[in-house]
């Protein structure tokens, strides 16, 4: 099965199902202040999930580029990924839990030929503002589904969103497939992370928006809100152990190694595999038509961060020429068919990576010296001190995250709150100064 053949079953199904079928959003929320990138496909749909009518009706389904930012330093195993594809469909105020469950239970077993017997559920098991969800339990067991392979489990595990502070929630039913593996123990379920289950699709049934004030009001409409990780179920169907080892990243982990071959340099698989993930990330990032380019803030600060710790990696295999361009041209060439807007955007792309890369360089092995020094000069017990981690930030572009990385390299830790500290009185100083500024030239 390749990507495209999946994106096409899904959407495909779907619209067989009645539902229309939507554009990829941009990776820049809209409607949701409280993050910095689309996480999940439901979020350019928060204003119709609040009630608001969309113009091509209440069943939608798309693929959704989205990117999280929570697991950047998991990067590099087998599974964990910044950008991924997010297949969804959506009821905004029209079926509910017996459609969802019964449309999402036919394109596994139907469409993807799953046995039944591979398929491992969980259920919201309640608490005291929501009872347990014994509807969805009855539901699963009508389609065939034992008990043993029905889980309840709580918030942690059974509630979704929302993905920022305030938005639509409610409680979920996870879908699993069943690796094969031998239980870990008597009380292994979807909840171990053994291996034996692996998560493949999640329908969430939305009555709740949380409010600011951290309380719970019922929604004007039931929604349903699916999303299942094309990457996931891509490495799982093509019997593959990690998602490098499909088609998502075969064509640019093969252009790595050959540049790294044929300049005899040596380079960890983790290291690679980072490498891979975050051109992938940076690509998208920038291929958007809004066009973000690095900076020290906000979603250009994420970005300035995977490309430095790109850059990096290829100095610590001793790589002093600059391969991004080369890199995003193969994952240019991979997805401009199905996201245009990626090769619409290559000349924009390529300019910033090598912007970037070029301003990076400047202070780049000066900055790595400063930090052996500072990393040299303290007890191997003993953190980075906060103004040491600061210096590097200030003086030399190394965002935080890029010094902790070095530390632990080392066995060592940063003082994050003493450098929060030093950032925020920077950051105060640099206001004032503005203000100054503004308020001198408001006056002559």
């Amino acid at each position: 099965m390749t990507a495209s053949e999946l994106r096409k079953m899904y959407v495909d199904f779907f619209e067989e199902k009645g539902h229309k079928v939507i554009a990829s959003a941009s990776l820049l929320p809209e409607n949701d202040p409280t993050v910095l990138f689309t996480t999940a496909g439901m979020h350019p749909l928060v204003p119709y999930l609040l009630g608001e009518t969309h113009p091509q009706g209440r069943r939608l389904t798309d693929v959704q580029k989205c990117l999280r930012t929570g697991d950047i330093d998991e990067v590099g195993d087998d599974t964990h990924l910044t950008f991924f594809e997010m297949m969804g469909n959506w009821s905004l105020g029209d079926y509910f839990k017996e459609e969802a469950i019964s449309m999402s239970f036919e394109f596994l077993t139907n469409v993807l030929n799953i046995p039944i017997e591979r398929i491992a559920v969980t259920v919201f098991e309640g608490d005291l503002t929501v009872p347990k969800d014994t509807e969805t339990e009855t539901i699963w067991k009508n389609k065939g589904l034992k008990q043993t392979q029905i889980y309840f489990y709580g918030r942690e595990e059974n509630w979704w969103g929302p993905p920022g502070k305030t938005g639509p929630c409610g409680p979920d039913t996870e879908i699993f497939y069943d690796m094969g593996k031998p239980k870990c123990s008597d009380h292994c379920g979807p909840a171990c992370k053994c291996g034996k289950y692996v998560e493949i699709w999640n329908n969430v049934f939305m009555k709740f928006n949380k409010e600011a004030d951290g309380s719970f009001t019922e929604l004007k409409q039931k929604n349903v809100d699916t999303g299942m990780g094309l990457e996931r179920v891509l490495t799982i169907f093509n019997g593959k152990t990690n998602v490098y080892d499909t088609e998502l990243f075969i064509p640019v982990m093969t252009h790595l190694n050959n540049i790294i071959g044929e300049l005899d340099a040596i380079m960890s698989i983790r290291d690679k595999r980072i490498i891979c993930e975050h051109i992938r990330a940076v690509c998208f990032i920038l291929g958007d038509p809004q066009k973000i380019c690095p900076s020290n803030t906000e979603q250009g600060y994420i970005l300035r961060r995977l490309i430095r710790r790109m850059i990096r990696l290829f100095k610590k295999a001793g790589i002093n020429q600059n391969y991004l361009c080369d890199l995003a041209e193969v994952i240019i060439l991979q997805y401009k068919e199905a996201y245009p807007e990626i090769g619409d955007n290559e000349t924009f792309i390529k300019e910033q990576l090598q912007n970037e890369t070029d301003l990076f360089l400047k202070t780049l092995d000066m900055g790595l010296k400063k930090a052996d020094q500072y990393l040299g000069k303290t007890d191997e017990n003993t953190a980075l001190s906060g103004e040491l981690a600061f210096k590097l930030y200030d003086t030399y572009g190394f965002p935080i995250e890029f010094t902790c990385e070095l530390a632990r390299e080392r066995g060592r830790s940063v003082d994050m709150e003493s450098f929060r500290e030093k950032f925020t009185a920077h950051q105060n100083k640099s206001r004032e100064g503005a203000a100054e500024i503004q308020r001198r030239a408001g006056g002559s």
